[in-house]
């Protein structure tokens, strides 16, 4: 039987070099794309960076150095002296409701001071200029000052600095920080965490080495797939449902005989938690399963050969060397929660409190709703303020990431 020659419109020598140039086109397309989110993100993080410096020009509608007492500079009296000083320059009514929202004996020297300035004190910004503009138009800025202010201050600001995230809240830009905010995060984070990671670890081990390949089993992996993908306000409206309603005596402290006389229907810290929790869990699930699966499996079966049960396979094995990639996916995953704002503000966040969460049950406000607050009111300096925060909630987000590196690394082994 003899061979039959090769059709020419197949043949592969034709057909290389049409090959080739559709190779070619994908290969500028994925470099442009590349380029183009690269270039994407450096402009963001300049406009970030624009609006995060610049000169300031501010005055006092009530000079500080009046409000010494027996020669002691404002800045520097003790906190009982301050309270003397706002308690005399404001309404008996709005300093009650001031101790209402978090008793004075409780504040710190730097948060009464915050208060005085705020209050009594009210710098109020006349101009703000934009980093760029204070680099190439520094002679301009100056003589603008003098003619429109002339009592005004000019000072370079740079929007982020300690004093920025030490401070509370303040409906005053030049002292406003976002210590409130931050504590709010960092406390709503350690209940994701605390619910999110070992009900998620579970859930992966369950599906992957115990639960049996039928119907129910592969309708619940189904349903983790797709709740991976919904909307994060519909997590909010759940957690409204759920935890800030039907578990209110349980979030507010109720049981507990310690709630928090600031705290409203179960709008607190520990139902911010128990959200977030439910948001991130089918991630953790899926990213936990993935890792378990990568663990090979002649390591399964070198542990059933010399006598352990399933459990001991799983903890001694299983778990040890697939617990780089659980972090890693952990932590990916709070992230995302550390940045959300929809599902808070549903169960009830605060966009503007003064005082800090001191337990599970306190009111709270983080970091990604206090930028929201910020960027929606009208004056040009809350939206400095914002760009701070942003570069704040930037660099917790890096650090994290980097976290996820390292344990990845140190923890990986190879095989």
């Amino acid at each position: 039987m003899t061979e039959q020659p090769l059709n020419p419109q197949f043949s592969f020598t034709d057909n290389t070099a049409a090959r080739n140039r559709v190779g070619g086109l994908w290969q500028v397309v994925f470099r442009a794309s590349t380029v183009v989110g690269i270039l994407a993100l450096v402009l963001l993080l300049l406009n970030i960076v624009n609006q995060s410096f610049g000169y300031v020009a501010y005055e006092a509608n009530v000079d500080p150095a009046s409000l010494a007492v027996n020669g002691v500079a404002l800045a520097d009296l003790p906190k009982e002296e301050l309270i003397k000083v706002l308690q005399s320059k404001i309404s008996k009514a709005s300093f009650t409701k001031l101790d209402k929202d978090g008793p004075f004996a409780k504040r710190s020297s730097d948060e009464v001071l915050g208060l005085v300035y705020e209050r009594v004190v009210e710098f109020e910004v006349q101009e703000t200029w934009l980093f760029w503009d204070s680099l190439t138009n520094k002679a301009g800025i100056e003589a603008q000052v003098k003619k429109e202010f002339p009592k005004a201050k000019l000072t370079f600001e740079s929007w982020i600095n300690p004093g920025f995230i030490t401070r509370p809240q303040s409906s005053n830009p030049v002292i406003a920080g976002i210590r409130t905010a931050l504590l709010g995060s960092l406390w709503t984070i350690l209940f994701t965490i605390m619910v999110a990671f070992p009900l998620g670890v579970g859930a992966a081990i369950y599906l992957e080495e115990y639960a049996l390949d039928n119907w129910l089993n592969r309708l619940i992996q189904t349903n983790i797939n797709n709740l991976a993908g919904v909307p994060s306000i519909v997590y909010g409206i759940l957690g409204l449902a759920i935890f800030v309603r039907g578990l209110e005596p349980l979030t507010s402290g109720a049981i507990f005989g310690t709630v928090d006389p600031t705290t409203a229907n179960g709008r607190t810290v520990l139902s911010a938690g128990f959200t977030l929790a439910l948001l991130v869990l089918p991630i953790i699930i899926i990213n936990a399963q993935e890792a378990i699966r990568a663990v090979p499996q002649s390591l399964r079966k070198a542990s059933y050969g010399i006598g352990a049960t399933k459990w001991q396979t799983v903890w001694s094995h299983v778990l040890p060397n697939a617990m780089p990639g659980i972090l890693t996916g952990t932590i990916l995953a709070i992230s995302r929660a550390i940045g959300e704002t929809a599902p808070l503000v549903v169960i009830g966040a605060s966009t503007f409190i003064t005082f800090d969460p001191s337990s599970p049950f306190s009111k709270f406000t983080t970091l990604p709703i206090q930028i929201y607050q910020w960027t929606s009111r009208p004056q040009a300096e809350f939206r400095n303020l914002a760009a701070a925060a942003i570069l704040v909630l930037l660099m917790l987000l890096l650090s994290l990431n980097a976290v996820a590196i390292v344990l990845r690394n140190r923890l990986s082994r190879k095989y």
